[in-house]
C-alpha cells in the first residue's frame, strides 16, 4: 500500500512523539503576531520593518509575520527583511498564512500542497521555522470524517516537504474542520510527522476553551494569546493569560506567546500594554 494511502486510512494511528512533555523544562517567549497590526499594513501606513521596530520598541523576542500585505515574495523583499530582524535581534520565527486543505478532488488537493510547498520557501529565506496553516470549511453535503482524511493528505505531504528546509507546519484551531480539539488531535497523529504540529490560538475556540487548549496542548509548536476567551455554553470571558502561562508552563511549552490583538483599542496604546504583561508571564514561568 502506498505511504499517502496508509495515512489516509489509519485516523487513529498514534503519534510516534509528541513535541512537549510536562517532564521537561518550559521556555516561553515573547512574540507579536503581525496581524495585530493588519489595519495600518493594509493602509500601508505600516511597513514590515515597522513591526520589527514595534517588537524592539516592547522588548519582545519574536515576530509571527502574516504574510497577506507583504508586497510580493521576491528576494528583494525577503532577504532585507530578514537582515534587518537580525540586526535588530529579532527572530522571525513564523509566517501565518491562509490555507483550505477540506478538498474533495486530488486536483484541489494538489493546488493546496503546491501553495504550502511555495510558503515553506518563503519562510525558509526569512529563516522562520513554523508556518500557520488552516484547515479550512467541511463543504457542504460531505462529512467531517471525510474531509479530515483530505486534511490530512495535504499536511501529510506539506509536512514532508516541509521538513526539508526544517519548517513546521502548525495546523490552527480556526474553526470549520478544526473547530474541536478531538479532530485537531486525530489529523495530526493520522500525520504522524514532527513537521506536522499544532499553531494554537487560544481565543478561537467557541466553547469549553481551556479543557480544548490543555487537549491539543502536547502537539503544540506555536501558541496565539488574544484578549477574550469562551468558556462553557460559549461564554465570552476576559482571557486569563497568567492561567494559560501556567497550563504552558506546566505542559513544558518551549516556544512564542505571540499577542494576536484584535480589540477594538488603538493598537498603538493598548499593545504595549499587553506585550508588557507577556512578558512579565515568560519571566515569571520560565528561565
Amino acid at each position: 500500500m502506498e505511504r499517502r494511502n496508509f495515512l489516509l486510512s489509519t485516523l487513529a494511528a498514534p503519534l510516534a512523539a509528541a513535541p512537549i512533555s510536562p517532564g521537561q523544562k518550559p521556555r516561553l517567549r515573547s512574540a507579536i503576531c503581525a496581524y495585530s497590526y493588519r489595519d495600518a499594513l493594509a493602509k500601508k501606513s505600516m511597513t514590515y520593518d515597522d513591526v520589527v521596530r514595534a517588537a524592539v520598541d516592547n522588548n519582545v523576542d519574536g515576530l509571527d509575520m502574516t504574510v497577506y500585505w507583504f508586497p510580493n515574495t521576491s528576494d528583494s523583499f525577503l532577504i532585507p527583511l530578514r537582515g534587518f530582524a537580525y540586526r535588530n535581534g529579532v527572530e522571525i520565527y513564523s509566517i501565518s498564512v491562509r490555507t483550505n486543505m477540506c478538498q474533495a478532488t486530488p486536483e484541489l488537493r494538489d493546488k493546496e500542497v503546491a501553495d504550502v510547498k511555495k510558503w515553506v520557501d518563503v519562510a525558509a529565506k526569512l529563516g522562520a521555522g513554523h508556518i500557520r496553516v488552516f484547515g479550512g470549511t467541511v463543504p457542504k453535503g460531505r462529512s467531517e470524517d471525510e474531509a479530515a482524511k483530505w486534511v490530512a493528505d495535504v499536511l501529510s505531504r506539506g509536512a514532508e516537504y516541509a521538513g526539508k528546509s526544517g519548517v513546521i507546519l502548525g495546523l490552527e484551531n480556526h474553526g470549520g474542520i478544526t473547530s474541536r480539539a478531538q479532530r485537531i488531535v486525530q489529523i495530526v497523529k493520522t500525520v504522524n510527522s514532527p513537521w506536522a504540529q499544532v499553531n494554537l490560538d487560544t481565543g478561537n475556540f467557541d466553547s469549553d476553551a481551556y479543557q480544548q487548549i490543555a487537549a491539543i496542548l502536547p502537539y503544540t509548536a506555536n501558541v496565539q494569546f488574544k484578549t477574550e476567551i469562551r468558556t462553557e455554553g460559549g461564554k465570552h470571558e476576559p482571557s486569563d493569560w497568567d492561567r494559560l502561562a501556567k497550563m504552558l508552563a506546566d505542559g513544558g511549552y518551549r516556544g512564542y506567546m505571540a499577542l494576536e490583538y484584535e480589540a477594538k483599542e488603538d493598537p498603538k496604546t493598548a499593545m504595549p500594554r499587553m506585550l508588557a504583561k507577556l512578558n512579565q508571564l515568560a519571566r515569571k514561568y520560565s528561565g
